[in-house]
């Protein structure tokens, strides 16, 4: 049973022992994170095995607090140190400070409006050949369709690359990459040894090595070629210069390369699975939203969907800590060195005081209003105020768009007359189970029925997570149409 812990001057929190808080926080961590809620309020304090406690942050206020403060005071860059190893030392996620602000003076420009829009196309086109290949009327795997998707828009929106020999080199050494990736006990220092040359580490090396050499092959045509075509985030990166005049390097374009594709493979394909999930559930939303698609007046219904299964599905269930450097007041509590202040996206976005019925899939709610600076927080970066490479959003809202129009029989899109069956798609932080061939939960809709009943008993079971290893299984996501 959990009580509330008066140690310190840190706010209330489980006195279970930290392997058990540890278990919790892994096996079941929507559920364990809504059960703190219940007991603490909306904020709380965990203590996981070999971590400085963690006080999760669900209070809007609050999260403005955290999130608006001075990078030497609660320093933002811990949290991802872990995937330098991927993404190099130069890379945004992982500057401090001045070094931060300069690189992000060079990078922003390659994302502003008019660049992102000009790549929808791009999108649009990758998702109906990746479309055009999918099988109809059986049961497929979804996840790992769409990450041959998302890494397709990457190859040719990011790194414009073209049908040839380096495409397909490179693509097959990304892959590889990511796969190893995936498992974020593969990227520990205890794990990053090759004895005798052998082991995970000494093959992600040698995989590491081909990307490098393709994608620094690619920055130097780039650089010194007059043609058109390629990427035009490449060719911003190439023409932006430091404040003293010099260029940007070609080790710092290579890591900025390759954050867009961590930041952008794995978090958009999963949030497209979860997209295809729910509105598979929802015949109603699903039949609205290909009719205003089709119709040519789909843009409103679309972005508010795609809002909606951002907040209800997040595929990161939290921002990423911010580590206490000074002494920082949040909320009436002053916090110390060796504390985390960790903002729950999860909890926000489920809570009954911001949003009616937080577990029922509304679009509606975001029609006509956008969502709230510090009440919607899907992904690092978004809504929230804090300045991100680039936003996923923009590659799948163009999928989605591609996905849900002229592609087959709107009647069967529209009335699926059995429910999505399956195991929902793995990500960094979660996976999760919604329904199995064999899970007695999983049965037939009745004619006008809400998918709505114990709605969050569903969502806390549903998102799952489990150990490293465990959680990087093929996820098995597929429709089951009747004729």
């Amino acid at each position: 049973m959990m009580r509330a812990s008066n140690s310190g001057e840190l706010p209330p929190g489980p006195r279970l022992p930290r392997a058990l808080q540890t278990a919790g926080w892994w096996a079941r961590p929507t559920g364990f994170l809504e059960r703190c809620r219940r007991i603490y309020g909306s904020r709380f304090t965990i203590r996981l095995m070999a971590q400085d406690p963690f006080v999760m942050i669900s209070d809007p206020e609050e999260i403005k607090q955290v999130f608006t403060a001075p990078p030497d005071v609660l320093y933002p860059g811990e949290g991802a140190r872990i995937l330098e190893p991927i993404v190099g030392p130069n890379s945004i996620l992982l500057l401090d400070e001045g070094a931060h602000m300069s690189q992000k003076k060079l990078v922003l420009p390659a994302f502003h409006g008019e660049r992102m829009k000009g790549l929808e196309d791009t999108v649009t086109r990758v998702t109906r050949n990746q479309l055009a290949t999918w099988p109809r009327g059986q049961r497929v795997p979804m996840h790992p369709r769409m990450q041959a998707l998302t890494m397709e828009v990457i190859l040719a929106a990011v790194f414009g690359l073209r049908a040839g020999e380096r495409l397909d080199r490179l693509r097959v050494a990304l892959t590889e990459m990511l796969e190893f990736g995936m498992s974020p006990l593969s990227l520990l220092p205890t794990a990053q040894r090759a004895p005798l040359g052998l082991g995970p580490w000494a093959k992600f090396v040698k995989v590491r090595a081909r990307a490098d050499e393709l994608i620094y092959a690619e920055i130097h045509d780039r650089r010194h070629s007059d043609a058109n075509g390629g990427s035009a985030i490449i060719d911003s990166f190439t023409d932006a210069r430091h404040e003293d005049g010099s260029p940007m390097s070609e080790v710092e374009i290579h890591d900025e390369l390759l954050t867009l594709l961590v930041a952008g493979h794995e978090t958009t394909a999963t949030q497209l699975t979860w997209a295809l999930e729910r509105l598979s559930r929802e015949p109603e939303v699903l039949a609205r939203l290909v009719e205003a698609i089709d119709g040519g007046d789909g843009e409103p219904y679309l972005t508010a969907t795609i809002r909606e299964i951002l907040r209800l599905r997040p595929v990161l269930l939290n921002a990423s800590p911010r580590t206490v450097k000074k002494p920082i007041e949040v909320g009436g509590i002053t916090y110390r060195d060796r504390v985390h202040l960790v903002v729950s996206a999860w909890l926000v976005q489920h809570d009954e005081k911001i949003y009616t019925e937080p577990y029922a899939f509304r679009p509606e709610r975001f029609l006509g209003s956008d969502p709230g600076t510090y009440t919607w927080i899907p992904s690092e970066g978004e809504g929230a105020g804090v300045s991100a490479p680039a936003s996923p959003r923009w590659r799948w809202r163009s999928s989605c768009a591609s996905c849900f129009a002229r592609s087959g029989s709107k009647q069967e899109q529209a009335r699926p007359k059995r429910r999505f069956a399956g195991r929902s798609p793995p990500s960094r932080v979660a996976a999760a189970k919604v329904c199995s061939p064999n899970d007695r939960q999983c049965r037939r809709l009745q004619p006008g029925e809400p998918d709505v009943k114990s709605a969050r008993n569903r969502a806390s079971r549903s998102l799952v997570r489990k150990p490293a290893a465990a959680a990087i299984t093929e996820s098995t996501l597929w429709r089951a149409n009747e004729q």
